[in-house]
């Protein structure tokens, strides 16, 4: 329903149009039975109205501009004050006729007139009765007409569904003045207070939002309960449509509220973090943009940023989430997509370096040089994935530095050992409190570039736990077909590490998973001979603690003979950790005199050695004394490089039993077991007395028992150990021996060569048996580091003993 004309005329108050009167009353049943039995005139001036419909009993507001209209209604007033109201069929004509008007229109009674300052007339009329124009007249001045009268249908007093029908209107009408805020509230007394039907249903029909046509339609039903009818589905539609704009101006208000009171905020916090010298969320997300632009990401990245950052942009900065976002919006920005150094490719540079920074190590230098040379050749080639493997202190880390400055790339380093969570390589979820990428992804924005050498020092002590497996972890990082793609949980795309020159570092194989060491290029990096320590120690070492002691080169001087003496006396490693630390002590020892102004010898001698680093801890006398059975040198294989030890056995009275000690482990005893029943089952060709074996307990002995020992390698050591002891003949002297056996009399082949090949120089061995196929492992050694040593390839254990055992008695041999 529109504003109630007993309220508000078009903005003229009904007090104002009457103010020394009371206000119109409304039409009562008297006065409808009243008027309807007043009689029409015969004829009638038309007065034609645009855009409204006049119904009976109802009093609106007119007001008149046209000259004919304004004549009519000054003459009406003078006179009868009746007149007739018809609307126009269309509104835009300005001089309507005959055929420009509806035949149903409504006597109406002027009740005032009133002249506005702008010269139109407006006048208050009330509709009396309905008419139907019978023939128009004249035109001039104004439109007249007769007419004549149009009966209405009423149903009866008692009729029930009428009843209900004017019940509903009145429900309805009161609903629609309550939810329309345009409606003042008087306008539902007016309502309740209308007493007539018919008026009722004229009253809503002309203050409802109807066009003209459809209001005409209302006026020209004769019956009185269609018209009702048709109000009330009016109403129903008008209502809804009251009730469905009401419900979206609420929504749209509560949002735009939302919406202001969440701009008041913003604006307040920007205003407070710009006065404490902070940037603003607005600022922080345009200099986000800004960086873009430079970035060289792909489409898909671009793509991918674009939507995170407008996701913080909805964000409140307040919430626990925001900061979580920016963090990964900047590890976005700060990643180096497709950002590559440009490589060197002087080879002779790069030797040079790798010379510079590291004696010896050739194979490690030469794969370098010919991954070097591929890629100077191809130009572009998927990095590989090196694993320097070997014992402590050879600089399989430092060699990572080395190999970054001869290609002129960024060098990462990160220490895997004791990891034991996947979400260190692959980064945790955003969802998560204190998410992170992994350190992969994490070291790759701190290199910088998307192709740094990258070391990954001790793989061999990843572990595992109940957060993951990392190794698993690893094996996407290290695959050269994957790792192009490689997904962090953290930044939820694939990066590209194809790029990247990994170099893992590791003392053992046997603890890196089978599946991660496959995807990985092993070089051994095998300990260093005497000549080599002393060579490092030299180039390197030495100067280093000077420098770090705040010492020059003319503060202490040691000679080779110097350095030989420490590195034989006082280390017993592969690497140079030991030596080191010795060397670190010669020179304190020249600072402390230095700074209490004594007097001590710069160039160190032996006996300055002995002073300040005691007595030769490692210098045993291991060969002076062959003379005694069944004592054999073997070689081993340790972590730290390789290793001499003695295979000891003795017989003693008893059943024959064999014992085993020395802290060994299973494969150990197996090889003593093989070789007494091998021994047992060969007794006369080795010239012994099957009857001894029944007579003699047989104990066998590996000294420094605190150490763990066990593996297959001291097999044919012990074979000769137990030759020696039955037949009471000396082994040859200054011979070291390493191989596995079999019942069936072979000889097998072992691993660690290099290692236990320097391990006996260090022990000044003079000859070393080994198994025929190992002739290979002999072949790949520099040929100065085998200087003064003899070696026997051996298939058979019969070749053993005919080399190792002499045939001269011990001395004092005990009789059997």
């Amino acid at each position: 329903m529109k504003k109630s004309n007993f309220i508000t005329l078009d903005s003229l108050s009904l007090q104002e149009f009457d103010e020394n009167s009371e206000l119109i009353p409304l039409m009562t049943p008297e006065d409808e039975e009243e008027i309807n039995n007043e009689e029409l005139p015969e004829t009638l001036p038309i007065l034609s109205l645009r855009n409204t419909v006049l119904f009976p009993g109802v009093v609106i507001p007119i007001t008149a501009g046209r000259d004919t209209s304004i004549k009519l209604i000054n003459d009406a007033n003078k006179g009868s004050k009746v007149i007739g109201v018809v609307a126009q069929k269309d509104e835009s004509v300005e001089n309507p006729t005959a055929k420009d008007i509806y035949e149903t229109g409504t006597v109406a009674r002027i009740l005032r007139v009133l002249k506005m300052p702008d010269g139109n007339v407006t006048v208050i009329i009330q509709g009396k009765k309905r008419f139907k124009v019978a023939e128009v007249i004249t035109e001039k001045p104004y439109m007249n007409a007769t007419i004549r009268d149009m009966a209405e249908a009423k149903p009866a007093v008692n009729n029930k569904e009428f009843s209900a029908i004017i019940d509903s209107i009145k429900d309805l009408a009161l609903e629609i003045i309550k939810e329309n805020p345009n409606i003042p509230s008087e306008a539902s007394f007016a309502i309740k207070n209308i007493e007539s039907n018919s008026f009722l249903v004229n009253f809503v029909s002309s203050n409802m939002n109807l066009s003209v046509k459809e209001k005409q339609a209302l006026l020209e039903m004769n019956n009185l309960k269609e018209r009702a009818l048709a109000t009330l589905k009016f109403m129903n539609v008008e209502f809804q449509k009251l009730e469905l704009k009401n419900d979206i101006q609420s929504k749209v208000q509560m949002d735009m509220s939302q919406q202001q009171r969440e701009y008041f905020l913003h604006q307040q916090m920007k205003t407070i973090q710009e006065e404490l010298g902070g940037v603003s969320h607005d600022e922080e997300v345009e200099e986000m943009k800004a960086r873009a632009k430079d970035k060289q990401w792909d489409e898909k990245v671009a793509k991918h940023f674009n939507k995170e950052i407008a996701k913080m942009q909805r964000m409140n900065p307040q919430v626990a989430e925001y900061s979580i976002q920016r963090n990964y919006l900047e590890l976005f920005l700060d990643l180096p997509w497709n950002e590559f150094s440009k490589d060197k490719f002087d080879l002779k540079r790069a030797k040079k370096i790798l010379d510079r920074d590291h004696f010896g190590l050739e194979d490690v230098k030469r794969r370098i040089i010919e991954y070097l040379a591929v890629l100077k050749l191809r130009n572009d080639m998927k990095s590989p994935i090196l694993c320097l493997y070997g014992p402590p202190g050879v600089g399989k880390t430092s060699l990572g530095k080395s190999i970054a400055e001869a290609l002129g790339r960024e060098y990462v380093r990160i220490s895997l050992g004791g990891l034991r969570d996947e979400a260190e390589i692959r980064g945790h979820r955003k969802t998560y409190i204190g998410a992170m990428p992994g350190r992969i992804i994490q070291s790759l924005k701190k290199a910088g570039t998307s192709n740094p050498v990258f070391v990954l020092d001790e793989i061999d002590k990843l572990s595992n736990s109940h957060q993951g497996d990392p190794s698993s972890a690893m094996l996407e990082v290290l695959d050269p077909e994957q790792n192009s793609e490689f997904y962090d949980n953290f930044l939820e795309m694939g990066y590209d590490l194809s790029k990247v020159m990994f170099i893992a570092t590791s003392n053992s194989l046997s603890t890196i998973q089978p599946a991660l060491r496959d995807r990985m290029e092993i070089i051994n990096v095998t300990g260093y001979t005497i000549e080599e320590k002393v060579e490092i120690a030299k180039r390197h070492l030495l100067p280093k603690q000077l420098k770090e002691h705040g010492l020059t080169d003319k503060d202490i001087k040691i000679a080779k003979p110097q350095l030989e003496k420490i590195v034989e006396g006082y280390t017993r490693e592969s690497g140079v950790r030991g030596l080191e630390k010795q060397i670190a002590k010669m020179v304190r020892y020249a600072a402390k005199n230095i700074a209490m102004e004594e007097d001590y010898n710069i160039k160190i001698s032996n006996e300055d050695i002995i002073e300040v680093l005691g007595g030769p801890k490692l210098e045993r006398d291991k060969y002076e004394n062959n003379n005694v059975a069944g004592v054999v040198t073997g070689l081993a294989w340790t972590s730290v490089g390789g290793d001499i030890l003695f295979i000891e056995s003795i017989l003693s009275k008893g059943k024959g039993n064999l014992s085993i000690t020395g802290n060994l482990g299973k494969v150990m005893k197996e090889s003593a077991t093989i070789a007494m029943e091998y021994i047992k089952s060969n007794a006369v060709e080795f010239g012994i007395d099957a009857s001894v074996f029944d007579k003699y307990n047989v104990h066998i002995h590996v000294p420094e028992g605190a150490t763990p020992k066990d593996g297959p390698s001291a097999g044919i050591t012990m074979l000769t150990s137990l030759v020696s002891l039955f037949t009471q003949r000396k082994v040859k002297k200054s011979l070291a021996m390493t191989g596995e056996i079999t019942l069936r009399g072979k000889v097998l082949p072992v691993g660690g060569i290099k290692e236990k090949i320097l391990a006996a120089k260090r022990a000044r061995i003079k000859e070393i048996l080994l198994c025929e196929e190992n002739r290979r492992d002999i072949e790949e050694i520099k040929p100065e580091y085998l200087k003064g040593l003899t070696f026997h390839y051996v298939t058979d254990m019969s070749d053993v003993i005919k080399l190792a055992i002499t045939n001269q008695k011990v001395k004092n041999p005990k009789k059997l």
